[in-house]
């Protein structure tokens, strides 16, 4: 299976990126007909009045699979989001698909490893994150964050990140794929590109049978 990581800038103005956002959708279905490829799009969700951060599954044949609401909003910084986002009214799902079991963690989720480690509970064998880390952050950390949860979870990651800047927030690409043993199989740099990785999704499955760290869990004493 072959990813495609998508390190977009900011187009230059609201309705620029309104425009470019709406056409993408727009022909997302029929791309991904055309082409035979699954697509998860990022996007700003109103569903019900309530505004989501949230990531579509779209697959090969353009119908969506499913909604992966963003759970935890911060409040920091830069990064007033709750102002603008509501938290997910339906948690953390998995989704299946004819190349195994996927799952995403939108953005500030992956801070909290009760996220991954759900939908690896659940069986993902994936798990895509939508991001927007800044040069600000430490990237060094969040890199290993994703390195040392993909190797207790025994899952792959993948991480796509934003570049460019935006008044006095310059994003920081580097966008990661990570195996399930922790190991780095590509990162980007600082500009806008595609980044592209080739991997197995049924090498977690076994990695996981082998190491048994979710196995072995004393749920009862967890709180």
């Amino acid at each position: 299976m072959r990813l495609a990581l998508i390190q977009m800038s900011d187009s230059g103005s609201v309705e620029s990126n309104i425009e470019k956002s709406l056409n993408a959708m727009k022909e997302a279905g029929d791309t991904c007909r055309k082409n035979q490829i699954m697509a998860v799009p990022n996007i700003y969700l109103l569903e019900n009045e309530c505004p989501y951060d949230a990531s579509i599954l779209i697959n090969k044949n353009g119908k969506i699979l499913g909604i992966q609401k963003m759970v935890h909003i911060a409040q920091a910084d830069k990064f007033f989001e709750q102002d603008y986002y509501t938290p997910s009214d339906d948690g953390f799902k998995v989704f299946e698909t004819e190349f195994g079991k996927l799952g995403i963690v939108v953005c500030f989720d992956r801070h909290y490893p009760e996220s991954i480690r759900t939908e690896a509970l659940k069986g993902a064998d994936l798990i895509l994150i939508p991001t927007v880390n800044t040069k600000a952050e430490p990237s060094e950390m969040f890199e290993w964050e994703l390195r040392v949860q993909a190797f207790q979870n025994s899952t792959i990651i993948a991480m796509c990140n934003r570049v460019g800047a935006e008044g006095d927030m310059d994003f920081s690409g580097e966008s990661i794929v990570v195996d399930a043993n922790g190991n780095v199989l590509a990162k980007a740099d600082d500009k806008e590109q595609i980044l592209y990785v080739d991997i197995e999704l049924k090498a977690a499955s076994a990695i996981r049978a082998a190491r048994p760290y979710t196995q072995l869990r004393r749920t009862e004493f967890y709180e």
